[in-house]
């Protein structure tokens, strides 16, 4: 998440909690803290539970609990990463998190950096990221994202990651749980044709487009398969849910 708030937004989740709707707030967002983010939504007028907000590090904290962990990621998001045992060698898994517009990035995927993520993976170790986004959007245009990396590593070190955030099945599956919903009864709404479309189709969902934030027509136009439903924004959602 990066740059302002969408006019209609605060009033459309508002309103779809009225309705009786359950919310998930599904992120791939790897440069601030759970607590962070939380507080930028209420921020921009959306009111929320902490436990609403599902973010990658938790996710990664979940699937690495315990395991030691070479983890390329911004300082931010260390806090979330709690039970996972942060080392600097020996490693029985590489994670990798994602970008940031500051310096930070560049000392997180510096060469020394990624050489000896390699090193890890050549003696053994497992490779996971937070997500493997080609690029993100933010209030001064689109950025390079770690996926560049990932895929880097991957081709050096001849090994596959797991991805823990969008689109993976599982990311997708524990926002399920938390709503105690079949994925037949869920719409998964978002901006991304990969990682919020083709990853909630695959797992089940219904889907629907908003042609905000990191939406982009060709993307549209290339998709593998086409949403359930694109609409202008998610201001617009409880509108169509109730006259569909």
């Amino acid at each position: 998440m990066s740059g302002r708030p969408l006019p209609g937004a605060a009033a459309a989740v508002e309103r779809l909690r009225l309705e009786g709707h359950r919310l998930r707030f599904v992120t791939n967002s790897t440069t601030r803290s759970r607590a962070a983010l939380t507080d930028e939504l209420r921020g921009f007028g959306i009111r929320l539970d902490d436990d609403e907000l599902q973010t990658t590090p938790r996710a990664a904290a979940k699937a690495l609990a315990g395991r030691r962990v070479v983890a390329l990621v911004m300082d931010a998001i260390v806090s979330d990463l709690d039970g996972v045992d942060l080392v600097g060698d020996d490693a029985e898994a590489v994670l990798i998190g994602g970008a940031d517009e500051g310096p930070e990035t560049a000392r997180v995927f510096s060469y020394p950096n990624l050489a000896r993520a390699f090193a890890q993976l050549d003696a053994g170790a497992e490779l996971y990221c937070l997500h493997r986004n080609r690029w993100w959007q933010t209030s001064r245009g689109p950025l390079l994202d770690s996926g560049a990396f990932v895929a880097g590593l991957e081709y050096a070190a001849q090994v596959e990651a797991t991805v823990l955030g969008k689109p993976s099945a599982a990311y997708f599956a524990d926002a399920l749980e938390a709503l105690g919903a079949d994925a037949g009864q869920a719409w998964m709404v978002g901006d991304d044709v990969e990682g919020d479309v083709e990853g909630a189709h695959a797992a089940g969902l219904r889907t629907v487009l908003v042609r905000t934030g990191k939406f982009r027509e060709d993307d549209l136009a290339r998709a593998r398969l086409t949403p359930d439903v694109v609409l202008e924004s998610v201001a617009e959602l409880p509108a169509w849910l109730e006259g569909r």
